[in-house]
């Protein structure tokens, strides 16, 4: 499974970006994918995940409301949707995916994740 993220950039506060993150390699019907993040000095945290199946999607808490995941069965496409974004936004964005289908109570776990993307930068000015 390969795994391309896209889409980073830098936006002022209070902007918005969609990071990409092209899946190939496998069918993915039982698959997990989520997104993670790493800000500077700070350990890689959570951000939001979903199953492909649609039966599953879960967020961080810090950006709830904010950020919106999804997929396209087509294009074998995984989208983070970030808007509202504050510098506190600002990090490395990772995709990753799992083959089986997570729950919320395990989805938020980097350690359930067999494949990673190569990380795509977001920088938010204040």
């Amino acid at each position: 499974v390969q795994l391309q993220a896209s889409g980073g950039g830098l936006v002022q506060a209070g902007g918005y970006l969609r990071l990409s993150c092209a899946a190939s390699g496998r069918a993915f019907s039982t698959y997990t994918f989520a997104w993670f993040r790493q800000g500077p000095g700070k350990e890689r945290e959570f951000v939001a995940a979903l199953r492909w199946s649609g039966a599953m999607t879960t967020y961080a808490s810090s950006v709830r409301g904010r950020f919106a995941i999804s997929r396209d069965r087509v294009e074998n496409t995984v989208y983070l949707q970030m808007n509202t974004l504050t510098p506190e936004d600002t990090a490395v964005y990772y995709c990753a995916a799992a083959p089986r289908g997570l729950i919320t109570s395990s989805a938020p776990r980097g350690d359930n994740y067999d494949y990673w993307g190569q990380g795509t930068q977001v920088t938010v000015s204040s």
